[in-house]
């Protein structure tokens, strides 16, 4: 019988009384307020659905006048509280649905009776905390639904005593978690929870969902194709580019050699870069199709803490160093007289404290695991970006401070930096008088300055608002996370050998010098016929300070300032040639 859609508000006496046949009562979307009599004495009732407005159950055993009553479900109404008299008797219930309700705690025995129970389903209702032993008497239960509910913490043997338990579904969060809650549980083969993370602490479930979280997936350490192929294309050039750069250096004829250290110090900390996107490629290739049987210990494992405080190592000396680049060119290009050749012991140390200071940063959440928590492996790559997983109170600030402080400031400079600097040498050029090329000379500078910049705002901004929305508690789809940390960040660490040595006025020299002798059938080392290139006027693209050979130190006569001005103008422009 379907009793649904009226305005029905009670139920007269009797009103069942003859329909002896009558099993299945659905009473749907009806003002009642009270679970009836006239339904609970109905002897021949073997399912009954209620969804209504019922604020309570009766005080009397419900099932005391409905003997064959094996499917009960009360979805949709109101009620606050179960008793431990309410299911006494309903020893043979198998289904109970509670969902959407207002149900607010559980007492212990509120299910003790049920023990041919197969579904339990409490899911949509304000359940805070569950008693340990709740259900220690639901022997045959294969499906319990918990989900939605603002329940923080599951006692580690909660489902002990659920031996048959097939799904379970917990769309929530749990803040204690641990692999010892579903160790018992031997038949579960679907598991459902609000995060893709939790996956992990059940690795004998056959199906977990979500299965998925944009970065890893159930079967991969990395969810998709394109991601798998790409981790290996960038680390291979992040790491060919850096290492060519450094063999290449010391063979760059015109090179300042404190330029060149400070150059290959970058060059080394963008190459672990592409050592972190190797690993974690590697890993994948370990794990492929049964990640999630790994994923908690890969996370929490040594490995992936190194190999994430590797990449923070990286992120950091790379930035610092950068920043240090660029404000020893900002000195020179926009106070050219007050530029001091910045001396030897002066460059090293510099360059030691940046490495210092970056090894700190990076090691740090290691050595205080109850500040930091699993800083590191809160995902499948291991860096500590945005995560579904709540971040410790720690964990969040210092990320905070990392990525919205330091880096933020840094990329700031360098912006402030760059401009000032084109800018400098723009008024130079307007203040000097018959300068020739001077249009294309600064096309040329502004597109070195336009790229360095645009590189640097390619790489930082995306994460810069992916840690904002983070710290805002906005959800961020996982793929977007996973092209950010494979993608995005190896942009400068791929790309500054390209800008800081590849496209430089030395290093095409070189190119030229040795294709030149390519070309004459000679040897490099043959000086008889061998043609000279003269380096750069400013050697290390850097320092007008550097010294250089008697041919491009013999006096110069200018005849007026003007020409003074155009010599200092071509100087700034060739630096960055």
């Amino acid at each position: 019988m379907y009793l649904s859609h009226n305005k029905i508000t009670f139920l007269k006496p009797g009103v069942f009384e003859d329909l002896h046949k009558l099993e299945w009562l659905y009473v749907l979307f009806l003002v009642l307020d009270r679970f009836s009599q006239e339904i609970q004495y109905c002897f021949s009732f073997s399912r009954v659905l209620m969804n209504n407005s019922l604020a309570r159950l009766p005080d009397k055993p419900l099932c005391q006048h409905m003997p064959r009553l094996h499917w009960l479900d009360f979805e949709g109404n109101h009620i606050h509280n179960l008793r431990n008299v309410t299911f006494i008797s309903c020893s043979t219930l198998t289904v109970l649905v509670m969902r959407r309700n207002k149900i607010s705690s559980l007492n212990e025995n509120s299910f003790s009776s049920l023990q041919k129970l197969d579904e339990l389903d409490l899911a949509s209702n304000k359940i805070e905390s569950l008693p340990p032993y709740l259900f220690k008497d639901l022997k045959e239960l294969s499906q319990l639904n918990l989900s939605y509910n603002p329940i923080q913490k599951i006692q580690a043997n909660q489902f002990d005593y659920l031996l048959k338990l097939k799904s379970l579904l917990e769309g929530i969060e749990i803040t204690n978690i641990q692999r010892r809650m579903f160790k018992p549980l031997r038949n579960l083969s679907h598991i459902y929870f609000k995060k893709f993370q939790y996956c992990g602490y059940a690795p004998h479930v056959r199906s977990c969902k979500p299965n998925t979280d944009g970065i890893s997936s159930f079967e991969n350490l990395l969810a998709s194709t394109v991601q798998r192929v790409f981790v290996w294309v960038v680390s291979a050039v992040t790491c060919f580019g850096n290492i060519f750069v450094i063999c290449m250096r010391p063979y760059i004829r015109s090179e300042n050699k404190l330029h060149a250290m400070s150059i290959m110090s970058l060059c080394c900390a963008d190459c672990l870069m592409g050592i972190y996107l190797f690993v974690i490629g590697a890993f994948d290739v370990k794990y492929r199709g049964e990640y999630n049987k790994h994923a908690q210990l890969w996370m929490d494992s040594i490995h992936c803490q190194l190999v994430g405080s590797l990449a923070i190592l990286s992120t950091e000396v790379s930035v610092l160093l950068l920043t240090y680049l660029t404000l020893e060119k900002y000195i020179c290009i926009v106070y050219p007289f007050r530029c001091l050749k910045p001396g030897k012991c002066r460059t090293i140390s510099i360059l030691i404290l940046i490495w210092v200071i970056g090894f700190v940063v990076a090691f740090i959440p290691l050595s205080h695991k109850e500040f930091f928590r699993n800083y590191y492996g809160t995902n499948g790559v291991c860096f500590p970006l945005h995560s579904e997983q709540a971040e410790s109170t720690g964990g969040q600030i210092y990320s905070v401070v990392i990525f919205l402080g330091v880096n933020l400031a840094a990329f700031i400079i360098i912006v402030f930096s760059y401009g000032s600097m084109f800018y400098s040498v723009h008024q130079t050029a307007i203040t000097a008088t018959e300068i020739r090329n001077h249009i294309k000379k600064e096309m040329t500078l502004a597109k070195r300055f336009f790229f360095i910049v645009f590189t640097d705002a390619l790489c930082w901004i995306p994460i810069f608002i992916l840690k904002l929305l983070s710290l805002l508690q906005v959800e961020i789809p996982g793929t977007i996370t996973s092209w950010v940390v494979i993608f995005i960040l190896p942009i400068n660490s791929a790309l500054n050998p390209l800008l800081y040595t590849l496209t430089t006025r030395p290093f095409k020299e070189m190119i030229h010098q040795v294709w030149y002798n390519y070309k004459q059938g000679r040897s490099i080392g043959s000086k008889s016929s061998q043609k000279t290139y003269g380096p750069s006027f400013i050697w290390v693209e850097m320092w007008p300070m550097q010294e250089i050979t008697p041919e491009l130190t013999k006096p110069a006569i200018y005849t007026d300032s003007s020409e003074t001005s155009e010599t200092t103008h071509s100087t700034r422009l060739n630096s960055y040639r």
